[in-house]
């Protein structure tokens, strides 16, 4: 969670992490991993490659001497993991809930406790009872966590991360140093990273899901949708509010909402009605 501190002060050149860590930074860097239903994968990758992102993310790097890239994706991600299923809002109230980012802020305004841990210091959180619940990744990587040990509710789809990037970052120092080949090399293996590390995920999450719930006895459950609007709502003033902290930020934010207006039209046209419809079918 410091690795930008490290590029920053010049003992690494690089850092390979999720720029909402950044976020008390400048809160635009938090548009660059994942925003509170914000964009799946292949909408953060049309905004950033098509739609202006990586213009601002240049120049809102450069204040803190970073070059950032689109460099891996996790997929949409579960809603978390927790003691007891969520059936209404009412059942954030005082939960300690590992949660980074702006989801974060979002359990925080619905009058829940949001925790930021690094990874390592989730599992001995959950055993010493000092968090109620914790969201991390999706089944791959929740299974390696062995959460199921602890937790046995798996909530689902998660309102706080629908596609969160990860990011390599660059010293504008050794960016500005190196010629025209290298920049592309680094460019290109950016993104060919980017899809390998989504098609990972796919590949792996549906047979790490099968192993929790048939190896394990974890129960799935599905977020009701009035919890889903009220979480909605507050997260509509929490992205708001991170837009407007300063002008680099209110760029990023106006930017990211306008292209959202435009993607989501065609998204629903496109892949959320063939999703629809390929449930229909049964083969």
């Amino acid at each position: 969670m410091k690795c930008m501190d490290a590029v920053q002060e010049g003992t690494a050149d690089l850092y390979h992490s999720a720029e909402y860590y950044y976020q008390g930074k400048n809160a635009g860097f938090a548009f660059y991993s994942a925003v509170p239903f914000g964009f799946r994968p292949d909408e953060m990758d049309a905004w950033v490659h098509h739609g202006g992102g990586q213009k601002i993310w240049d120049e809102m790097g450069a204040e803190f001497g970073v070059k950032g890239f689109l460099c891996g994706n996790s997929g949409s991600q579960m809603a978390g993991w927790f003691r007891k299923p969520i059936t209404s809002l009412d059942d954030f109230k005082g939960l300690k809930m590992r949660i980074p980012g702006l989801g974060g802020k979002v359990i925080n305004a619905i009058g829940g406790s949001a925790q930021l841990l690094g990874g390592k210091d989730i599992m001995p959180a959950l055993q010493a009872g000092t968090i109620d619940a914790t969201e991390w990744v999706g089944p791959w990587n929740d299974l390696a966590f062995g959460f199921y040990k602890v937790l046995k509710h798996y909530g689902y789809p998660g309102f706080h991360e629908p596609g969160t990037a990860l990011s390599l970052g660059v010293s504008t120092k050794l960016w500005n140093g190196l010629d025209k080949a290298d920049k592309e090399m680094f460019t290109v293996c950016a993104t060919a990273e980017n899809n390998y590390d989504l098609a990972e995920f796919n590949a792996n999450n549906s047979a790490a899901l099968e192993t929790l719930l048939n190896k394990h006895g974890v129960k799935l459950f599905e977020m009701p949708d009035e919890v889903f609007k009220a979480l909605g709502e507050a997260s509509k003033d929490v992205v708001a509010t991170a837009g407007a902290s300063s002008p680099i930020a209110k760029k990023v934010y106006d930017s990211f909402m306008a292209f959202r207006k435009n993607v989501t039209g065609w998204s629903r046209l496109s892949d959320q009605a063939y999703m629809n419809k390929r449930d229909l079918v049964k083969f």
